[in-house]
């Protein structure tokens, strides 16, 4: 008698296609590393080299459409892309920002005229595109925004102020959500507009950050900056969703960076835990106390994994609303998991942690930002309360 057993597919793998594409990626980004990064990050360098490198192969717009210059792919190619990089010691910040934010909300919202201007050179990398949306005042409230947007004829004029707001001084244009409602009535009315980053009226102010990264933080300032009709990106009563057809996509991707981060900590970690010997000859990775956590951190970062790719999942199928709940349930696990994993690592090194030469210290607080931006953990913690678990709001 002859058995024979089925190939069952894996429900929780990913396609070849995607496997291939992490490959190629982590050998691209391979290249670069930890060290090339923080010599930049020392000198006053940037990322370009690399950044048009991956360009140029086609990972930076692997979720924009084929007939505007992309992949055809979707959030989950573009996550996988980011976790790569950062797990080779290569993270890019800006794609959370160029492809993921300012290239969903142009594919999913703009013109078939603005998609052409805009995404084939946000695929290459030519053209990067940062995004404002923060404000001193606001914090994570954003219907406190006040950079406001009026008409003036066939212009607009937009008048605020932005902060924290990511690669100002490589961006070609800013991607800034302003409103058009008076900014008294506390009723948020989205407008989102393509602001050269030469245009009149517009200057920066570089915010020194304690971690060392080669993308520089800044506060925008916009004085009666006149822009075209076309400007505006998609409908100036659109609603609330066109701003978080970039919003969701930022916090999967923020979670694909920690989780890179992550496994770039815990590899670094299990590499010293198994060569260094200080007791009986024996490497001081068969001691429970070095080992427990790291275990512990390898379940925390699967963990995280699975939720961000379950929101990529979820976006791509088109569900919003199950996306934003995942999403940030992933950028909560994968914020944590970045953190715990890093304190770990340099545990693991004892004293070499701390040293410019191991590559951990730094990491320590660029970790931190996985809890506190683009949201807030307690944040986050605020809408699974209400939203998933339908608990009475608290704020």
């Amino acid at each position: 008698m002859t058995t024979t057993t089925a190939t069952v597919p894996n429900p929780f793998g990913e396609p070849e296609e995607r496997i291939a594409l992490r490959e190629a990626v982590a050998k691209l980004a391979g290249k670069y590393g930890h060290d090339f990064v923080a010599k930049q990050a020392r000198e006053g360098g940037k990322m370009t080299e690399m950044w048009l490198e991956m360009g140029r192969n086609g990972f930076l717009g692997v979720n924009i459409a084929e007939e505007y210059g992309g992949g055809g792919g979707g959030m989950s190619d573009l996550a996988a892309v980011l976790e790569e990089a950062a797990t080779a010691g290569a993270p890019l910040l800006m794609m959370v920002v160029s492809p993921a934010i300012c290239g969903s909300i142009i594919g999913r919202c703009g013109t078939d005229e603005q998609k052409k201007r805009w995404l084939p050179a946000i695929a290459d990398g030519s053209h990067l595109m940062a995004f404002g949306i923060t404000e001193a005042d606001a914090g994570s409230n954003s219907h406190k925004i006040t950079t406001t947007a009026k008409r003036d004829g066939d212009s607009w004029v937009l008048n605020g102020q932005k902060t924290f707001i990511s690669g100002v001084d490589e961006a070609d244009s800013v991607l800034i959500v302003a409103r058009t409602e008076d900014a008294k009535t506390g009723k948020l009315k989205p407008a989102l507009f393509v602001v050269p980053t030469d245009s009149e009226g517009f200057t920066k102010q570089v915010i020194p950050m304690a971690w060392e990264a080669p993308e520089k933080q800044f506060t925008l300032f916009i004085d009666d900056v006149r822009l075209p009709a076309d400007a505006l990106v998609g409908d100036e009563d659109g609603g609330i969703w066109q701003l978080f057809a970039g919003l969701n996509p930022e916090r999967i991707m923020g979670a694909a960076l920690s989780c890179g981060m992550a496994r770039y900590a815990l590899a670094k970690a299990v590499e010293y835990a198994g060569s260094r010997s200080v007791w009986k000859d024996a490497p001081i990775g068969s001691h429970q106390g070095i080992a427990h956590p790291l275990a512990k951190v390898k379940i925390e970062l699967e963990q995280a994994r699975l939720l961000w790719q379950k929101a990529a999942a979820l976006y791509d199928a088109g569900d919003d609303a199950g996306a934003g709940e995942y999403a940030n349930m992933a950028k909560y696990a994968a914020g944590e998991v970045a953190c715990n994993a890093t304190d770990a690592a340099v545990h693991t090194h004892g004293g070499n942690g701390l040293t410019v030469e191991y590559g951990l210290a730094n990491q320590l607080v660029a970790a931190r930002l996985g809890r506190i931006a683009p949201v807030s953990r307690e944040m986050i913690l605020n809408y699974i309360a209400m939203h998933t678990l339908g608990l009475p709001k608290s704020y």
